[in-house]
């Protein structure tokens, strides 16, 4: 007679629920790509800043904070510009908030750049009770309009840096570890220039 509890069975019983785990839990997603995020997977976007910067220059984008105050991208010229678009439901969104955030509190307080996150499903609500529950003090805005295709096709998360000449310097689709040490350099070579 087969056993019908082995090792391998019970294997089997556990990968199998922990993939069913990973693909219906949002939370446990961004656990695992937080993780990879950790060991050097999804780097962020980082070209040499010596380079010529591109010639397109970024639209202008109008955006509201959750107290109503509207600011516009184009009033900010002569700071970097880094706008990270999200959703508190997308898995990598909620991968790589530590280390927006992480990256925020090291540029807070530097008037030559300017951190926006941009919640995609226009909900404050739900934006700032995720925000405040996870610990982050990163600022939320909204956006007035449509976001024009160039900058987002619809996937999340997207970040797009403008440089202080209101130029395109980089512009990332999905996950990245914006702790990154190459990255940091990158950041602070468009801030000095």
């Amino acid at each position: 007679m087969k056993k019908l509890v082995t090792w391998s069975n019970a294997l089997n019983v556990v990968v199998t629920v922990l993939i069913i785990v990973v693909l219906f839990n949002p939370q446990a997603k961004a656990f695992i790509l937080q993780g990879l995020m950790k060991v050097g997977f999804f780097k962020p976007p980082v070209e040499n800043t010596e380079q010529a910067r591109p010639a397109s220059l970024a639209p202008t984008l109008s955006l509201v904070d959750p107290e109503g105050k509207t600011i516009n991208t184009a009033d900010h010229k002569g700071r970097v510009i880094f706008i990270n678009l999200w959703a508190t439901w997308c898995p990598p969104c909620i991968a790589e908030m530590p280390s927006l955030n992480t990256m925020y509190l090291r540029y807070r307080d530097n008037p030559k750049v300017m951190i926006v996150t941009v919640d995609v499903d226009n909900d404050f609500n739900k934006s700032l009770l995720f925000l405040k529950r996870k610990g982050y003090q990163l600022p939320v805005y909204h956006l007035v309009g449509d976001i024009p295709q160039d900058l987002f096709t619809g996937s999340i998360p997207t970040t797009i840096i403008i440089d202080k000449t209101g130029a395109i310097a980089a512009q990332h689709q999905g996950a990245a570890d914006y702790t990154d040490d190459r990255f940091y350099t990158y950041l602070d070579g468009l801030i000095a220039n």
